[in-house]
């Protein structure tokens, strides 16, 4: 095995920010440092959690100073010198997410010194926002006329993580032969020993209560409007159940809240906050339905983490998560926005067991085979060659 020294790239590396992308981020160098490999991480200081980068064994953790976070645009100067000083001692850069600072910098500098470089959306190439064409569509569409379509241009390779993925490069003027789809590897490993059933309930005692789940950033792009409706509607039917809403406010939780109040389930909703490590497993263990109801959503991670935790999921249809969960045949897809659809959905889960478990369990075995983080890192590890391999045939 040729060893490759690899730059990894990320606005920031906090995982209750972050989240999955920086979960993803954080095993593929863990796992790329023990197959032998030279890895670097270039991220920045915000949020910075420096007890994870501790256990970040083997690799190597540049935080630069975020001096100005601009729309989502982490301006960190330190990144500039470093990358003309040290960015000719690597084979290849891996950029995760579209449009950052640091990619405008490192196309600069691998364009000029011929270091091939991989952009990884992780979903955030749509121009997709609130209200569809606010400032931010436009923030995002002058980003690209700039910077972004030129950056799509020179990569050496796109990696998108579903079908859904390698359409929304397409749309933004990227080559069909670039893009690359690797779902995002899942270390199943973690959730070989779970925790035991009900410490979760009772800690917020919910003991005897029905519990729909969400799990992620509290983002309207996540669907929770459609969540909280379908969970009312429910509500009305039912007594015994509890929406439980996982994860980190991402400038969302003010809106959900005033729908919450007006809808009058305010004592029949559970904001935990981000939960990581042990607690979130405890809480998708005692978990009867975790939801993914995204307006939009590259791929199905916390349903993945569900199911390997014996949870049913329900999905959105005609999202990135969808698609994973249909190839799978691994739970239930409603239409986004049916709110009746979705309440229904819920409904079958909890009337239907035997067929509940026959889904989580196909899941399982089809994630532990097809998506484990060492199946996974083959294909990484191939696609690295291959484009430092093609890049040194076309300077030959």
């Amino acid at each position: 095995m040729v060893k490759m020294n690899i730059l990894q790239v990320f606005d920031f590396f906090s995982l209750s920010h972050g989240g999955g992308t920086v979960d993803i981020l954080y095993h593929l160098s863990r796992s790329l440092s023990s197959r032998g490999h030279n890895v670097v991480l270039y991220t920045s200081d915000f949020k910075l959690d420096k007890d994870y980068i501790q256990s970040l064994e083997g690799v190597k953790v540049y935080p630069f100073h975020s001096r100005i976070n601009m729309a989502g645009l982490h301006v960190m100067p330190g990144i500039i010198a470093a990358s003309r000083k040290s960015i000719k001692d690597f084979d290849v850069i891996h950029m995760h997410c579209f449009r950052s600072f640091q990619n405008i910098v490192l196309h600069h500098y691998a364009t000029k010194f011929n270091i091939p470089y991989i952009v990884d959306a992780h979903g955030s190439a749509p121009r997709i926002t609130v209200g569809r064409k606010g400032p931010m569509f436009y923030f995002k569409w002058l980003y690209d006329v700039l910077f972004g379509y030129i950056i799509l241009r020179d990569a050496a390779g796109l990696v998108a993580e579903t079908q859904v993925g390698a359409a929304e490069y397409v749309e933004l003027g990227a080559r069909p032969e670039a893009i690359t789809v690797i779902h995002p590897p899942i270390n199943s490993g973690e959730f070989a020993h779970l925790p035991s059933p009900g410490k979760f309930r009772q800690k917020y005692s919910i003991a005897e209560k029905k519990v729909v789940m969400f799990l992620g950033r509290i983002n309207w792009i996540k669907g929770m409007d459609f969540l909280v409706d379908s969970f009312a509607l429910l509500a009305s039917q039912r007594e015994d159940i509890i929406l439980v809403i996982v994860g980190t406010d991402d400038g969302y939780k003010r809106v959900l809240d005033k729908r919450i109040d007006d809808l009058g389930i305010r004592d029949k909703v559970i904001y935990t906050g981000f939960l990581g490590g042990k607690d979130k497993l405890s809480a998708l263990v005692d978990a009867d339905v975790l939801v993914q109801p995204s307006i939009y959503e590259q791929a199905a991670r916390p349903s993945l983490e569900a199911i390997l935790c014996d949870t049913p999921v329900i999905v959105s249809k005609n999202t990135g998560a969808g698609e994973d969960i249909r190839e799978m045949d691994a739970g239930y897809l409603v239409d986004h926005g049916d709110v009746n659809g979705m309440k229904d959905a819920i409904l079958h889960i909890f009337a239907n067991l035997d067929e509940v478990r026959a889904k989580t369990q196909r899941g399982r075995e089809y994630i532990k085979k097809n998506l484990s983080l060492d199946a996974q890192m083959d294909r990484y590890e191939q696609l690295y060659r291959e484009v430092i391999e093609k890049n040194k045939a076309g300077q030959s």
